[in-house]
Parts: C-alpha cells; sequence; structure tokens
C-alpha cells in the first residue's frame, strides 16, 4: 500500500511539474491584462522563421552539399511543431506555400528519388498519409531538395493554429506571414505553377476555410468605416490588445509582381484576408517587410513611427548562430520592428551561445519604442 502511494505521489508531482513548466513556458509569449490599453503595433513579439521546416537528413544534405558548403549550412535547422511553438510563446509564424490545384505535385520530389537511386533508405518521406495528392496549397521550402516539413498542407498548419487558439482564447494576437513560391532554387523537371489572380483567390479561401470567422481578423476589420487602411491606421489606430486576444491576422510576405497581382481590384485590400507589403502612402499602408536591420534601421523606425505594423529579421541561413554574431539580433530588437523573426528562439545545442529573446527569456513584451498606454 505504501509503494502504491508512492507511486501515485510521484506521478501527481510529474504532472504538476508538467503542468507548471508549460505554463511558465508559454508565459514567455503572454502579456497580463495590465497591459491591455497597448494597441497591436505596441508590442513586440519574437516570431519564426520558416516556422514548419524540418533540415535535410543527413545522406540528402550530402547531395545539397555538392552545390556548396554554405548551401547545406543555410538549411541545418529544424523547428519544433506549431503547437509546441506556441507553447513555448511563438506568437508569429511564417509559412510557404506553393499552389498544387490537381494535387501530386509535390509527392515524389527529386531528392527521395535520388536517395533511392543510390541505395540509401530515407528517412523522411512525404506523402505518407496521402495528402500531398490532394489539391490544395502546399507547405515546402523548396520542392526538390529540402521537402521535409512538419506541415505538408497550408490548411493542415492553419487548423492547427486555429485548434490551439480556440484553446488558449486570452493569447497575444497571432501573426501568420505567407510566402507565395513560384519558383525552386534547384533548376529540375518539375513545373511549378504561379499565383495568378484564381491561385490568390485560393489563398483567400484557404485561410478563412482553417481559421474560424471569429478568431480571424481581416483588413477589413482593421479598416473599418474608413476609405482606406492608411486613414484608418492614421486616424483610429490599430486595436487595442484587450479587443483583439485571440485573434489571428495574416500578412503577405511577397513583395513585386505576386503583391501587385494580389493588390489587383483590391487598393486597399477589400474582401482580402491578409494584409500587404506596401509603402507609408499607399492605400493598403499598414504593414511592412523590412528584413534588414542595418541597411533599413531608419525606415523601420520611420514606419514604426508612422504606425505601421513592420516584421523584421533577426538572424538568416544559420550564419549568426554559427559565429555567435549577435549584432543583427540586436539591432533588429533596438529598430521597434513589431515582429522579428529567427531560427534560434531557442538556442541549437551546437551554438549555445546564440539564442534570440528579450529580457527575463521573454518572447513577447510591450514595444520600448512606445510610451505608455493612452
Amino acid at each position: 500500500m505504501a509503494m502504491v502511494f508512492v507511486r501515485r505521489f510521484r506521478f501527481a508531482g510529474i504532472c504538476a511539474w508538467f503542468a507548471v513548466t508549460v505554463l511558465a513556458r508559454a508565459a514567455y509569449g503572454q502579456l497580463p491584462a495590465e497591459h491591455d490599453q497597448l494597441r497591436l503595433n505596441e508590442l513586440q513579439i519574437i516570431g519564426s522563421h520558416n516556422s514548419y521546416h524540418v533540415a535535410p537528413e543527413p545522406e540528402l544534405m550530402k547531395f545539397i552539399g555538392l552545390g556548396g558548403k554554405r548551401i547545406a549550412e543555410s538549411i541545418d535547422y529544424t523547428h519544433p511543431s506549431l503547437t509546441e511553438q506556441l507553447n513555448q510563446g511563438i506568437r508569429q509564424f511564417e509559412l510557404d506555400v506553393y499552389a498544387d490545384p490537381a494535387g501530386g505535385l509535390f509527392a515524389n520530389p527529386l531528392g527521395l528519388q535520388m536517395l533511392r537511386d543510390s541505395g540509401k533508405e530515407p528517412q523522411y518521406i512525404p506523402n505518407r498519409d496521402g495528402k500531398l495528392l490532394k489539391p490544395g496549397l502546399k507547405i515546402i521550402h523548396d520542392p526538390n531538395f529540402d521537402y521535409a516539413t512538419r506541415n505538408e498542407t497550408f490548411l493542415d498548419a492553419l487548423q492547427e493554429i486555429d485548434r490551439w487558439s480556440l484553446e488558449n482564447s486570452d493569447h497575444v494576437p497571432i501573426l501568420v506571414l505567407v510566402e507565395l513560391k513560384e519558383q525552386s532554387a534547384v533548376p529540375s523537371s518539375l513545373k511549378l505553377l504561379p499565383f495568378d489572380r484564381a491561385q490568390l483567390l485560393g489563398v483567400d479561401e484557404e485561410i478563412r476555410a482553417g481559421i474560424a470567422t471569429e478568431r480571424l481578423l481581416t483588413p477589413d476589420e482593421f479598416r473599418g468605416t474608413h476609405a482606406s487602411l492608411r486613414d484608418a491606421i492614421r486616424t483610429d489606430g490599430w486595436p487595442r490588445l484587450k479587443d483583439c486576444r485571440g485573434k489571428i491576422f495574416f500578412a503577405l510576405d511577397n513583395e513585386g509582381a505576386v503583391r501587385d497581382r494580389y493588390l489587383e481590384d483590391n487598393p486597399s485590400l477589400e474582401g482580402r484576408a491578409m494584409l500587404a507589403s506596401v509603402g507609408p502612402d499607399h492605400p493598403a499602408a499598414a504593414f511592412r517587410k523590412l528584413n534588414d536591420p542595418f541597411g533599413q534601421f531608419d525606415e523601420i523606425r520611420q514606419s514604426v513611427k508612422q504606425g505601421l505594423i513592420v516584421r523584421t529579421r533577426a538572424d538568416a541561413s544559420t550564419f549568426q548562430a554559427r559565429v555567435n554574431d549577435p549584432s543583427q539580433r540586436d539591432k533588429a530588437i533596438a529598430s521597434g520592428a513589431q515582429f522579428v523573426s529567427t531560427d534560434y528562439w531557442n538556442a541549437d545545442a551546437r551554438f549555445p551561445d546564440y539564442q534570440v529573446r528579450f529580457e527575463k527569456n521573454f518572447l513577447v513584451r510591450p514595444n520600448p519604442r512606445f510610451a505608455s498606454p493612452k
């Protein structure tokens, strides 16, 4: 009887430790009610870059390395699942998306064929559950070699985020960056599809299918009764934290032709599901992607001052972690950009001295670029 009691006591202790640990980790991405009067643009948040990414397996990495050591090193990082990232406090994701309206386009990648042709048994096999054969948007970094992913479909990733949001309804708003990809870094016979108007409308449709309406913040809601997003942000500002807890919003990561097609006939993003990165005088001005905190430091600060929400990057291609260079990280945080993306909010055991967090290990904080809530 005493032994049973001891076992139960130990089990209860383990459960309590686990609960406290999960709550403590989640707290790194939370702000208490005393900050509820802060506006959405008055927060600063550490996010994950290529949030779905799984590093290519060692045998495949050998093939990739033939193209250059730095190419292989640049993709040698693996992130936990989106749910685990959310539990750790991450409140900004980036998802790379390819069009696949007929299904099956990415089910048998070149790297997988090369492994099998060389007599190697692949560790990661795409399409185990048949999802890649179904029509719809797919999440991959590069479809030829860097194809391992936590979520094979865009809809699957969205539903995972939505489930977590439903179960944690007071969370700080989550930003999802969506990069629409039309090319591979590696020449192959794979014919990738462009994001024309129909495909772009399909992206919005999948967002609305994956995220419940009551949890989705759209450009229309930010704009309200104003003629343009720019006017709404300049006149009314962003919603306060108390009014957008438990919400999810999206931004198109692309610029150039893809962004222009997304804005076609919708200059202030009327009816669209994502914000778009445009200059401060554009009718859709609300969000900017300024990834270079060195060369664009002043531009980031000016954009933040103008009321725009800015995303920048603390590191890229694993370089900063490998040489333990925090200069870009520190510049990105000091710029006041509201979203700072990294591959290293958790330190990599191979490069333990490099990590991207705020003081006291937090991943969300009031943005120091702003005064106390108005």
